[in-house]
């Protein structure tokens, strides 16, 4: 790769660490209801949302309520998504005068959104309309990231917290979310990605794409417009534009460390997960970019010298392309600008090692942080358990309810992934595999990597749906069914462990810090958090990547 690209990914790298304590000490004061800039514009309209909604923002809630509240929400969300995907043939806002798909495709496609995790097996521009785009898809959009970052603002509360059993209250949050923190950054990089050619129209060759394009990368959602996503230049006609976006993709997830630090009245705790956070990070950028830019074994064979192009779009070429399939897989987001499935074997490994960590590499906008403090957790048992004393979390003790439930939050959703991948194997799922060998293994493997942990990415072989040009659209059940079930699980089983943590843990006095005390704040820390989340999350799927994207990175056969 050319000093221009290991410059382009220098300066990415830069930008957002520079961009985490500005945008993470906004939303600390917002979510600690102190004064910001935005409140003479927006406080009128949150007090407003709350007389409409019947919601007193003073008032608290317990883990269990503050989860029963979460549950009902997201249930109704998903209701009117899949009334809306169901009844699309009377829509307007439908130029192109699209049917509804069929009820297997939609259950998939509202478990996707509903969950932030926006997996397609449908191409938009061929399948929905712009109102099911922009009334559906698009509010999900905002609501899904809304509710993740709520949650994670109310587990940073219950570690904070030195008395009581609230932990914040959840309407509250996300009311507070979508109107401070989502709208305001999508408005404005909404009309700038609009004033540099990203179309924005209602004609029947155009599209509200701007205003998607934005809550998809901003919200870690990841869903296009069009089929080929942000390969597409209606979507990303710039390398700029394409830069803005990668850069979104990360904003919050890594701007969520600050605030975390900031709301625990210690920086530090925040420098220390986003140390960890980058390390990988940077270590999954570089293995894929010295991946692709040289030839692969299949290209040795067929005589082909230079870089791994295939699949690549020309505009953005190597750097861009392996930049992009890391953030977009460290974090849940998805949206891709380069064809996946044509990374060589070892650069194709990396993004499904990202998700396979459960997605805390930054990860989804509040589930990375809730899921990398659950790691933290482990973390500090482990180191208690080597130096014999009782461990501690920012002075609260972790015992053995905590570390129950974290185990069952960091281990669940590795066994929905390699079950789902197991049974795909099966009669029920070979109709849905298009490629043999590794390839194909990988293609499933990937599938339910990335339903699970509610990316979104995929290997394009893995289908769940077909429009055949010459015989009606059908969908294929056992996909669409079991994807749809492995996404609301991989949601929300860690949600809730991670909420009736929160709940164990508000309720504990603080220890006041000793000589003994193992700090959460230091290099030692983040080596054990780094070595933790290697240990635990990746060796649980290494014989799964050998039968895959190993062995194609080994061989010189084409699949």
């Amino acid at each position: 790769m050319t000093a221009a690209g290991w410059i382009e990914i220098a300066l990415y790298l830069a930008i957002l660490t520079a961009l985490t304590p500005v945008l993470g000490g906004y939303m600390a004061r917002v979510y600690r209801s102190e004064p910001v800039f935005l409140d003479r514009l927006i406080g009128p309209v949150e007090r407003l949302t709350y007389r409409l909604l019947g919601v007193d923002p003073a008032r608290g809630q317990d883990w269990k309520a503050y989860a029963k509240s979460t549950l009902v929400f997201s249930a109704v969300s998903w209701g009117l998504l899949y009334l809306i995907l169901r009844t699309q043939g009377i829509h307007p806002f439908n130029p192109s005068g699209l049917d509804s798909g069929t009820w297997d495709l939609s259950f998939n496609t509202a478990s996707s959104f509903v969950t932030n995790t926006n997996w397609q097996f449908y191409g938009g521009e061929t399948t929905l309309s712009f109102f099911s785009q922009m009334a559906g898809l698009t509010v999900q959009n905002f609501v899904s990231a809304a509710v993740g970052i709520a949650v994670a603002v109310a587990v940073i509360r219950a570690l904070a917290a030195r008395s009581g059993r609230e932990i914040g209250s959840f309407y509250p949050d996300v009311v507070r979310t979508i109107l401070y923190v989502l709208l305001p950054i999508s408005i404005v990089v909404g009309l700038f990605l609009a004033s540099q050619g990203v179309i924005a129209s209602l004609a029947g060759d155009g599209g509200p794409v701007a205003s998607q394009e934005v809550i998809k990368q901003l919200g870690t959602n990841g869903g296009g417009f069009f089929n080929v996503n942000a390969a597409h230049p209606f979507e990303n006609p710039t390398w700029l534009t394409g830069f803005v976006e990668a850069l979104l993709i990360l904003l919050i997830p890594a701007a969520l460390t600050s605030t975390y630090g900031r709301m625990v009245g210690n920086r530090r705790q925040g420098w220390a997960l986003y140390a960890a956070m980058l390390g990988l990070l940077a270590v999954g950028i570089v293995v894929v970019a010295i991946a692709e830019s040289d030839p692969t074994p299949a290209m040795h064979a067929a005589g082909i010298t230079g870089s791994n192009l295939e699949g690549k779009e020309l505009r953005f070429g190597i750097p861009s392309t392996s930049l992009w399939a890391v953030i977009t897989t460290a974090a849940s987001n998805g949206s891709v600008n380069g064809a996946m499935e044509s990374l060589s074997g070892i650069g194709g490994l990396i993004p499904m090692a990202n998700m396979q960590t459960g997605e805390v590499i930054f990860g989804g906008v509040g589930s990375g942080l809730y899921g990398m403090l659950m790691f933290a957790i482990l973390g500090v048992f482990l180191s208690g358990l080597m130096v014999g004393r009782t461990p501690e979390f920012l002075g609260k003790k972790i015992e053995a309810r905590e570390i129950k439930l974290t185990v069952f939050g960091t281990i669940g959703v590795p066994l929905l992934v390699l079950l789902g991948t197991a049974l795909s194997m099966m009669k029920w799922g070979k109709v849905s595999i298009y490629d043999s060998g590794p390839q194909g293994f990988s293609e499933s493997l990937y599938a339910y990597t990335s339903q699970a942990n509610n990316n979104g990415s995929a290997f394009a072989g893995y289908t769940g749906f077909v429009q055949p040009s010459d015989a009606p659209q059908f969908g294929i059940t056992y996909a669409d069914l079991a994807g749809g079930l492995a996404m609301l699980a991989g949601r929300f089983l860690p949600l809730l462990a991670v909420l009736a943590i929160a709940g164990a843990l508000v309720e504990k006095r603080v220890t006041p810090t000793g000589a003994g005390t193992f700090r959460t704040d230091s290099p030692t820390f983040v080596v054990v958090l780094v070595a933790v989340i290697v240990i635990v999350a990746l060796l649980t799927f290494v014989p799964a990547l050998l039968l895959g994207p190993v062995v194609q990175g080994m061989t010189d056969q084409l699949f």
